[in-house]
C-alpha cells in the first residue's frame, strides 16, 4: 500500500511539473529536469504497457487516459444475532432466546483519485453515532484486494425468546427494549483473491471501472480472507445479559477462510457492464477466546442450597451474611432492585478451537461508460458466524456504493 501511495503521488508531481514555465532563475539545471521528466515518462509508459499485455484486447479495453477522479457515495449496514440458551439442571426444560441489534446505517461521501489501478481515497461520514469505518481496495487482472474496519456501538435490541417445557413450547414472545449499557462490535476483514481468467475477465471494470468490459466473460475465482471480530458487552449494567450467558461477558473470534467462486461479466451493450460473483467459504482456522466474570450470583443453585435470608454482600470476602459465595438468581424476586447487589470481577478467559465453519461473499457490480464519464453501482454481502457452547454470534455485513467519475 505505501509503494501504490509513493508511486500514485510521484506520478501526480509529474502533472504539476510538466504544466510549469521554464524560469531563466530555475534552481535545478535544465539537463538534471529533462532527465527526472524522462524517467517518469518512462514509468508512466511502463504502466500503461503492462497494463495493455495483460489483457486481451477484444474482451478488455485498457483507457487511453489514464487518470480517474471518483465521486463517491457509500451506504454499509452491519446486523448482529446473539443466540443463546438457559438450561435447567437434570431436566429438558429449557429457554432460548436471541437478541438481534441493527445499529444505524453508516453513510459516507468521499473521493477516489489516481492512476490506472493506483490510487488515493478520503470519505467522511454523514451519518452521527454510527461508529467508524474504514476501507480500502485495489484491482487489478490478475487479482483483487479488500480491507475493511468498522466499530460501533449500539443499545437498540430486539429480543426473541422460547420456553420449552417437557419438550413441548410453552410460550413465545418478542419484544423491542434497550440495554442498560451498549454493546461494542468490532469487525476487520481482509480479502484477496485471484482470477484464474484475467485475459478476459476483469473485476475492476465493474468496482472501480479503470478497464472496459467489451464483451461478455467469466472466471473462477481463487480467495482468501481474514476474518477478526469482537462482541462486547461487559459493561456491569448488563447484569442480566451476562448472568444469562453464563457469565460470559466478551467474544473475540479470529477466522481465516478460502474459497472458491465464479464471477461473470454481462455486456448487453457498449460500455455497460454487469458483474456478479459468488464464492461459498471455509474456515481451516477458527479461534475463539471467551472472557468470563465470576460473579456473586448463579442461574441456579443446587438442591441442598436452602431458600434462605442472603443478607447483604461483602465484597472484601466476597461472601452474602449467610457465608454462601453465590446468590441463585432462581429464588431471587426479580422485581426487587437485585441487579444494583450483582457484583462481578474478572475470571478466566477460555479459548478454542473450531472446526470448519461455512461462510459466503457475494458482490454485485454495474457500470456504464460513455466519452470520458461513467458510473458505477457496487454491492458486497459477507456473512460470518461462531459457536462457542450454547452461544451463536452472527454477523452481517454488507455495504451498497454510487460511483461517478471521469478520466482525465
Amino acid at each position: 500500500m505505501n509503494y501504490a501511495l509513493s508511486l500514485c503521488c510521484l506520478l501526480f508531481s509529474l502533472n504539476a511539473a510538466a504544466q510549469e514555465p521554464e524560469t531563466t532563475d530555475s534552481i535545478r539545471p535544465q539537463e538534471t529536469t529533462h532527465s527526472f521528466m524522462g524517467r517518469i515518462q518512462e514509468l508512466q509508459q511502463y504502466l500503461d504497457a503492462r497494463a495493455r499485455a495483460r489483457v486481451d484486447s477484444n474482451y478488455i479495453e485498457v483507457p487511453e487516459k489514464p487518470w480517474r477522479v471518483i465521486l463517491r457515495l457509500k451506504e454499509t449496514a452491519v446486523d448482529v444475532d446473539y443466540d443463546n440458551c438457559v438450561t435447567t439442571p437434570d431436566t429438558d426444560d429449557r429457554v432460548d432466546w436471541n437478541l438481534s441489534f441493527t445499529p444505524p446505517t453508516s453513510a459516507s461521501v468521499g473521493f477516489w483519485a489516481g492512476y490506472r489501478g493506483l490510487g488515493l481515497s478520503y470519505a467522511t461520514s454523514l451519518v452521527k453515532n454510527a461508529g467508524r469505518h474504514f476501507s480500502f481496495g485495489a484491482t487489478g487482472a490478475k487479482y483483487g484486494f479488500n480491507f475493511r474496519l468498522r466499530r460501533f456501538n449500539t443499545d437498540e435490541t430486539t429480543l426473541t425468546s422460547k420456553t420449552i417445557l417437557d419438550g413441548k413450547m410453552a410460550e413465545e414472545s418478542k419484544e423491542d427494549g434497550q440495554l442498560n449499557a451498549p454493546v461494542w462490535i468490532r469487525s476487520v476483514y481482509i480479502n484477496g483473491y485471484y482470477v484464474f481468467n484475467g485475459r478476459r475477465y476483469s473485476q475492476a471494470a465493474a468496482y472501480n471501472q479503470s478497464v472496459i468490459q467489451r464483451r461478455s466473460a467469466g472466471s473462477f475465482l481463487l480467495g482468501a480472507t481474514w476474518y477478526q471480530s469482537s462482541f462486547d458487552y461487559s459493561n456491569k449494567k448488563n447484569a442480566e445479559m451476562i448472568l444469562l450467558s453464563n457469565n460470559v461477558n466478551r467474544i473475540k473470534l479470529h477466522q481465516a477462510n478460502i474459497g472458491f467462486g465464479y464471477g461473470y461479466n454481462l455486456v448487453p451493450f457498449r460500455g455497460f457492464v454487469i458483474n456478479a460473483m459468488a464464492m461459498p467459504t471455509l474456515s481451516f482456522y477458527n479461534r475463539v477466546k471467551v472472557y468470563k466474570y465470576d460473579s456473586n450470583f448463579t442461574l441456579f443453585g443446587s438442591d441442598e442450597d436452602p431458600v434462605e435470608d442472603y443478607g447483604t454482600w461483602d465484597p472484601q470476602t466476597r461472601t452474602w451474611a449467610n457465608g454462601k459465595k453465590q446468590l441463585p438468581l432462581a429464588i431471587v424476586d426479580l422485581e426487587s432492585d437485585w441487579v444494583s447487589q450483582v457484583d462481578f470481577w474478572e475470571g478466566e478467559s477460555e479459548t478454542t478451537y473450531g472446526g470448519l465453519q461455512f461462510n459466503v461473499d457475494l458482490r454485485l457490480g454495474i457500470a456504464y461508460n460513455w466519452s470520458n464519464y461513467f458510473v458505477g453501482l457496487q454491492a458486497q454481502f459477507n456473512r460470518f458466524s461462531y459457536r462457542k457452547d450454547l452461544c451463536k454470534v452472527s454477523l452481517y455485513d454488507a455495504y451498497a456504493r454510487l460511483s461517478l467519475g471521469v478520466r482525465l
